[in-house]
């Protein structure tokens, strides 16, 4: 899936063409380059009381062309959702039919994930009705429960189904339990690609991080962490550069981060998961990523990849 051949002018301007009309408009505080687009594939619409039209500004103003929408599910008391804490992915999320809403109203620059309690009796059939609206993959699933429990293979089997790919929130003791285990689930579902996200992810690509209960690891990163095998051993393992986590395992140890983006270039997606409403400065982490991408990349072709190309094979845009 790696390649090494460097990215022709004629493939790039083909990759980048259908953006040069839609985005070539002077949006007041825009800073959105049409000949650089950036696919950002981690946002939410009602993030932490933001509103969607902050929401949008915020996705101008980092330059962002192409966000993915991802949703929570519903509000449960379930053990899966902390018997309540969790819902709304725990930052008051919107829902598939707001996402999916919003999506079509602002086509093409918005599109929508699909997303449901995975131990909610309705929770195929609901994903299931969003995939068939086009939903672009299957996430952001952030719940209490086992990786390889025999409701989260459900929801694995039908990504496999519909061919999209599937986004994980990783956090220890608290959503998607079992990550030493998800090798077994990327062999048994190797159609299907799955998309690593937030802390317990991003702190695994060091080496030497024994205590899983630091979610936010400092310092420099030994090389050869669980996460760097999953994704240097299993084709169908992938990176969401978006969070804090995200941020901060570029900006801990800048030589690793080279070496990691260099050698996982093909594997990594940017996303911002940002609930700033500004679109720049120090409080904005999701420009912060974008910045660190292109500050710490070897080459264009790599930061170019990460930031867009990558996420428009993934999801075939």
């Amino acid at each position: 899936m790696k390649t090494n051949k460097p990215i022709s002018r004629r493939y790039f301007i083909a990759g980048t063409g259908i953006f040069l009309a839609g985005y070539a408009l002077n949006l007041k505080g825009s800073v959105v380059n049409a000949d650089e687009p950036i696919i950002d594939i981690h946002q939410h619409t009602d993030y932490a009381g933001r509103s969607q039209d902050k929401m949008l500004a915020h996705q101008r103003m980092m330059g962002v062309t192409t966000t993915i929408l991802l949703p929570a599910g519903r509000s449960l008391n379930y053990g899966s959702t902390h018997y309540g804490l969790s819902n709304g992915l725990q930052v008051k999320a919107g829902g598939n039919e707001i996402c999916y809403q919003y999506a079509r109203d602002h086509a093409p620059e918005m599109l929508f994930g699909a997303c449901e309690v995975p131990d909610f009796p309705g929770a195929i059939p609901e994903i299931e009705k969003y995939l068939k609206l086009g939903a672009k993959m299957i996430g952001e699933l952030k719940f209490n429960v086992d990786c390889d429990s025999a409701e989260m293979q459900k929801i694995y089997q039908l990504a496999q189904e519909y061919d999209v790919p599937v986004l994980m929130h990783w956090q220890y003791n608290m959503y998607n339990r079992g990550f030493e285990r998800f090798h077994k689930m990327l062999e048994k579902y190797p159609k299907v690609n799955f998309l690593g996200h937030s802390q317990t992810f991003w702190a695994n690509i060091d080496k030497d991080h024994p205590d899983q209960n630091v979610l936010y690891p400092r310092g420099k990163v030994n090389p050869g962490g669980l996460t760097d095998r999953l994704m240097s051993d299993y084709p169908n393992m992938f990176g969401d550069i978006s969070g804090g986590s995200g941020l901060s395992s570029l900006t801990r140890d800048e030589d690793h981060a080279r070496a990691f983006l260099t050698k996982h270039q093909d594997k990594l997606l940017y996303g911002s998961d940002c609930d700033d409403a500004a679109g720049h400065g120090p409080a904005c982490q999701g420009a912060g990523t974008i910045a660190a991408i292109k500050k710490l990349s070897a080459s264009k072709e790599i930061e170019r990849k990460i930031l867009y190309f990558n996420a428009k094979k993934m999801f075939r845009l």
